[in-house]
């Protein structure tokens, strides 16, 4: 609590300084790009709440209290907050089994997650956790994606085809589609097919432009006009006009500990996906992007949302792509598109009744363009096959354990690598490069000249723990096969920038191991606190002095100056 009170509240809220210089020439573009925000923001905040399994009004309110909040807190100048597809998508497969059919419920589980997903974000912000979103891999999130955009389209063909929808995972509900597509509704599906191809179109001749609003009102134009519920056409139904009194859902303690792993992954959906954005627009623009402060705007934004009786939220990409477009300059165009959207959910909420589930189903299905990244799964193919096999896991756990189990197994696979690339360090056994007395991994460089009679190896990484093992078992290979046996073998630490006490004790067991062979070892160039802990481990008593004057090169000559 001291650290709270005395932090610089002008980190805190970094709205407050860019505030201060805010004009004419900021407002003008904010308020264009909030415009155009809020004519994107409308349809899709409308298909992801149905895709959440909630009223399409849960979407709006989401939008528009985490909007009037995310945008005093966050360092992004262009991130918008929103309702997304893989969360929504999340929420809906995650709650359905809890409510049990209870809408009701399962509205309040929806805001209590929003809730937990904030509590869990302000704690990340307060211990400055902002890197736990680097700890998962491009990788995984590729294949996590692609198997969430299966996975929408599994839900939305139903909708699509005016057929029932099946329930369970992606293969019970492909099965249940194909069983039940002799009974298209043709309308349905002409109306659906018109959607699409007006999206696409539109995608294709008009990028960057509210064409999904313009769909929505020509289908409830539509559906008005021309009586489509006669012909079987499903319309979205009653939306109750005004805003919520702000409250907490009613969910009880033991029904609030349920919810916590579907929080938890929500939160690491969000803190990704809104630090991928702002990192991908401060390098464009060239400012700095604050990720640990981009949870307490999230933090700040879901609190809202969960209150307002919206469900967990996050920085939308292809949202945010439209505000950048739109020449956003502050983060303030986030809260003019909220304001707006307040507008249409206190006066024009009764004319969203008449939308047909086809339209809202076209506008998922183009959604889910921007989460199958083929292109990157056919690079990863061709080029790193282990990492594309990573991606085929995450996407075919997201398949067959459901979004909630998917995203940890995203989690799960990319400590796994971590860990495995941390514990299997490369050793690099060095030759002098030709014409200098430099070294470098004789591996990597066959012109590399090998140093007779003398064992060289470099360590790249730090030597600790869990990859001992690993870097002495490697070096005692090496000198195995080499013939004759090296007369010394020398380590260069310059790379290894830290070393904990099995790291030393590495070391003075492979001291003892070259001893009975009758060879020396000497360490060069390790840094002060390298060299701290050996002298405390009493490594240099063993192997001689340890300083920092020595090189490796000067180690070698010495060693070859020396007749035999």
């Amino acid at each position: 609590m001291r650290r709270l009170m005395n932090l610089p509240w002008r980190k805190v809220f970094p709205a407050t300084q860019w505030l201060r210089g805010y004009g004419g020439s900021e407002f003008r573009p904010d308020v264009a790009a909030g415009v155009t925000l809020a004519a994107y923001l409308l349809p899709s905040a409308l298909a992801d709440a149905s895709l959440a399994g909630l009223p399409v009004q849960a979407g709006l309110y989401s939008c528009l209290f985490g909007g009037l909040v995310f945008w005093f807190f966050c360092s992004s100048r262009q991130t918008a907050i929103s309702v997304t597809s893989a969360i929504s998508l999340l929420i809906g497969s995650s709650l359905a089994e809890i409510a049990a059919g209870n809408a009701a419920r399962f509205a309040a589980f929806a805001s209590c997650t929003a809730l937990l997903a904030a509590l869990i974000a302000f704690i990340a912000w307060a211990i400055r956790a902002g890197a736990i979103v680097k700890f998962i891999s491009e990788t995984v999130l590729v294949g996590f994606k692609a198997g969430v955009a299966l996975w929408l389209v599994s839900t939305q063909l139903p909708k699509f085809f005016g057929v029932k929808g099946g329930h369970g995972n992606f293969w019970q509900r492909g099965f249940d589609f194909f069983q039940h597509i002799g009974l298209t509704n043709l309308p349905s599906l002409g109306l659906g097919l018109a959607a699409l191809a007006l999206l696409i179109l539109g995608k294709r001749f008009l990028p960057n432009r509210p064409v999904a609003l313009f769909i929505v009102v020509g289908g409830i134009l539509a559906a008005s006009l021309m009586n489509l519920g006669a012909y079987g056409i499903k319309l979205l139904g009653e939306v109750p006009r005004g805003l919520p009194v702000p409250a907490l859902p009613a969910v009880s303690w033991d029904e609030v500990a349920d919810l916590l792993p579907l929080a938890l992954a929500c939160f690491l959906l969000a803190a990704v996906e809104t630090a991928a954005i702002g990192r991908m627009f401060a390098e464009k623009h060239g400012y700095r992007f604050d990720s640990n402060q981009e949870l307490l705007a999230l933090a700040g934004a879901n609190l809202a949302a969960g209150l307002g009786h919206g469900f967990p939220i996050s920085g939308g990409m292809s949202q945010s792509l439209v505000n950048e477009s739109a020449q956003a300059r502050t983060p303030f165009s986030g809260c003019i598109a909220a304001l707006l959207l307040g507008l249409v959910a206190v006066f024009f909420s009764d004319t969203l009744r008449n939308l047909p589930q086809p339209v809202l189903a076209a506008i998922v299905l183009v959604a889910v363009t921007g989460l199958f990244n083929l292109a990157e799964l056919r690079r990863l193919w061709k080029n790193h096959r282990g990492e594309f096999l990573v991606a085929m896991m995450a996407l075919l756990g997201v398949l067959y354990a459901g979004l909630l189990k998917g995203v940890l197994i995203g989690v799960i696979i990319s400590m796994v690598m971590l860990i495995r690339r941390v514990s299997r360090p490369h050793v690099a056994f060095l030759g002098r490069i030709p014409g200098t007395n430099r070294y470098s991994d004789l591996s990597r460089h066959e012109t590399n000249e090998p140093i007779p009679n003398v064992l060289a190896f470099r360590v790249e990484a730090g030597i600790v723990y869990f990859n001992v093992e690993h870097v002495q078992e490697t070096v005692l290979a090496r000198i195995r096969a080499m013939e004759p046996a090296p007369q010394l073998v020398i380590c260069d630490l310059s790379t290894s920038a830290n070393i904990d006490m099995a790291g030393a004790h590495c070391f003075l067991s492979l001291y003892s191991e070259l001893r009975k062979r009758g060879i020396p070892l000497r360490i060069v160039e390790a840094r002060s606190q390298v060299r701290d802990m050996l002298r405390l481990e009493g490594v240099e008593e063993k192997v001689g002095r340890i300083d920092r004057f020595t090189t490796l090169a000067e180690a070698i000559d010495d060693f070859v100056a020396v007749p035999a």
